[in-house]
């Protein structure tokens, strides 16, 4: 997980509501046992123009230029702007990591489904709930040809935009502490490493009997 503190970059946006997880990377993808790997299939069904084929999974495909993620003026874009209800469907955590893996450090949308917003926080990932009207309006934006870059600071809770906008959004005061501080689930236990050491001595003191090897 990265921490997120500050961010500033180019936002891409995608103009349809309800994008459910397997949409955002399908479930031909999920083999894998590792965390990487994901970013090149992110929106996999709608970013080319052919079908991926796992016999020949090497093969060059066709992307559509109609696409966002494909077009020239948003290459490099961090920033993923969407409708409401984003990341529904499934639980997978895939989803998060094909986002992050492909560059995307934050999405804005007017609501987000509670899974794929909890796991986006665990990963390092922003979501961010703004007023529909102010989605809007930046998709209009967007759709008349002007790119928007957006300033976020996370600690502040308040993001600016490229057109002079100014806004503010609100994060769950734990996983705002978390996203600063780089912590993830694993990383906060350990922060009571010292406590669990004492625990386990203690238990170990008084019942010794469970820690012997058995004899065979």
């Amino acid at each position: 997980m990265r921490p997120f503190t500050q961010h500033e970059g180019l936002m891409v946006s995608l103009d349809r509501a309800n994008v459910d997880t397997d949409l955002i990377i399908p479930k031909q993808f999920l083999k894998s046992i590792r965390r990487t790997g994901f970013g090149p299939n992110l929106f996999d069904e709608i970013r080319y123009l052919d079908p991926y084929s796992a016999a020949e999974p090497e093969k060059e495909r066709r992307p559509d230029p109609e696409f966002p993620l494909n077009q020239d003026r948003f290459k490099g874009a961090s920033v993923l702007l969407a409708r409401e209800n984003f990341g529904c469907g499934s639980s997978r955590e895939h989803a998060v990591w094909a986002l992050d893996q492909f560059g995307i450090r934050s999405v804005i949308a007017p609501s987000f489904a509670d899974i794929f917003k909890n796991n986006s926080f665990k990963s390092g990932l922003l979501p961010i709930e703004m007023p529909a009207s102010v989605v809007d309006a930046w998709f209009e934006t967007i759709a008349q040809g002007t790119n928007v870059t957006v300033a976020i600071d996370l600690k502040e809770e308040r993001l600016t935009d490229s057109e002079g906008g100014e806004f503010s959004f609100a994060i769950d005061p734990f996983r705002r502490h978390c996203l600063l501080n780089d912590l993830d689930d694993i990383g906060i236990t350990l922060q009571s490493s010292d406590r669990i050491s004492e625990f386990e001595a203690q238990h170990q003191a008084k019942f010794p009997w469970l820690f012997r090897e058995a004899s065979l």
